[in-house]
């Protein structure tokens, strides 16, 4: 689905729109695949997306945090079903102990591992600020707008 459109992309392009570079892209659904070979099969009906779009997914959520409504639609899924893939593969990647995600480093204390950090910096979102003076003009207009009203 989305990643179909994105894995032709070179490399510093991927890497933009993923925050990981395709080498460390497909080592995490090798981890992933491996992770779901472990899971009982045959328990419920199989994903609507292909393991590279779970990952796109969740990469989505860790770097744009988006939530998982908004994630659900671009995707074609719930919002709940959104949370569960989200989950499952933040678990597999921090289980497999080469990947350090933000808040989710359990057992990441052996120096003798490599870690890979994922980019999930945030953005700065520009907001208009409030202004005390436009606030306190605008009471006032609509307290003479009340009043001539009567």
């Amino acid at each position: 689905m989305k990643y179909e459109k994105i894995q032709g992309l070179q490399s510093p392009k991927f890497r933009r729109v993923t925050g990981v570079k395709k080498r460390t892209f497909a080592t995490m659904v090798e981890i992933i695949t491996a992770s779901d070979a472990k899971r009982l099969k045959g328990i419920g009906r199989p994903s609507k997306l292909s393991r590279e779009d779970q990952l796109l997914m969740t990469l989505e959520y860790l770097r744009e945090y988006r939530t998982y409504y908004h994630i659900g639609i671009d995707y074609g899924i719930s919002e709940s079903n959104a949370f569960r893939i989200i989950r499952r593969i933040e678990d597999a990647l921090v289980t497999s102990r080469r990947f350090a995600l933000p808040k989710r480093q359990e057992g990441m204390d052996n120096p003798s591992i490599t870690k890979e950090t994922i980019d999930c910096t945030e953005s700065p979102i520009e907001r208009p600020q409030k202004n005390s003076v436009d606030i306190t003009q605008e009471r006032k207009n609509a307290i003479r707008s009340r009043h001539s009203l009567s």
